[in-house]
């Protein structure tokens, strides 16, 4: 007499795990997708140099638009908030800044921002404009 075999078990496919890895990967591709977008602000007309540098993407971009007042991610700031915002970034002194002033934009609301940025500890401030 032989001896009597228990049934052969099916493989399976374990599609849990799998949808967990999944799941993981795609968190991380989209951590590092939202770091490399660029914060483009608004469009303005930047005026022209003849050399221009490509700067490292910055935390903030700052917008001063024709009538003077600071734009930062789609909000619209005053000079007071503006400080307050950057000084609550955390260690300012690794802050990195662009502030991009219209053509037609005062220097003195140009240097305003650029003191503002000072005051708050900020050290790394770039220009923006356009390659001629």
């Amino acid at each position: 007499m032989l001896p009597q075999r228990r049934p052969r078990k099916k493989g399976r496919v374990e599609i849990i795990p799998m949808i967990d890895v999944m799941l993981f990967l795609l968190v991380f591709f989209i951590m590092i997708t939202l770091q490399m977008i660029t914060d483009k602000g608004l469009k303005l007309h930047l005026p022209t140099s003849s050399e221009t540098k490509v700067l490292p993407h910055p935390h903030f971009v700052l917008n001063i638009v024709q009538d003077g007042s600071v734009v930062v991610k789609g909000k619209k700031m005053s000079l007071g908030e503006l400080q307050s915002f950057l000084g609550a970034d955390g260690d300012t002194k690794h802050t990195q800044v662009t502030i991009a002033a219209d053509k037609m934009v005062p220097f003195k609301d140009f240097v305003q921002v650029m003191d503002v940025c000072q005051k708050a500890g900020v050290t790394g401030i770039g220009i923006a404009a356009k390659a001629t």
